[in-house]
């Protein structure tokens, strides 16, 4: 990362659980959604998978995501939309952070 990294209030959250090597979030839960600030390393990709409706904006690097096949490149200040239950990957080519919105509460488990 460039220095821009999230601050210690941010990292005092509970760390994610996430499958995906390479990547790190810290989970702000609500009732009914979770807030997942990201960070990513140029990893190549992450699979093709789905889940519950999410929104992101990016903060820092950039991301190509695919979703229903179509692929468009994400950057600084760009928001991208998933709906619930499409199927979608990424491609990270540089560091990337950003703050992800998912529409259901137990997207990801904190680590134990």
């Amino acid at each position: 990362m460039d220095g821009r990294a999230f601050p210690p209030m941010i990292k005092r959250l509970p760390e994610a659980d996430i499958p995906f090597p390479g990547v790190r979030g810290w989970i702000s839960q609500g009732e009914d959604h979770q807030i997942v600030f990201l960070e990513i390393e140029p990893i190549g990709e992450v699979s093709p998978h789905s889940h519950g409706e999410q929104w992101g904006v990016v903060l820092e690097g950039e991301m190509d995501l695919t979703v229903g096949g179509e692929t468009r490149r994400y950057r600084v200040g760009d928001a991208y939309h998933v709906a619930a239950g499409a199927v979608h990957s990424a491609r990270f080519p540089k560091p990337f952070r950003a703050i992800d919105f998912f529409a259901e509460k137990d997207r990801y488990k904190p680590k134990r």
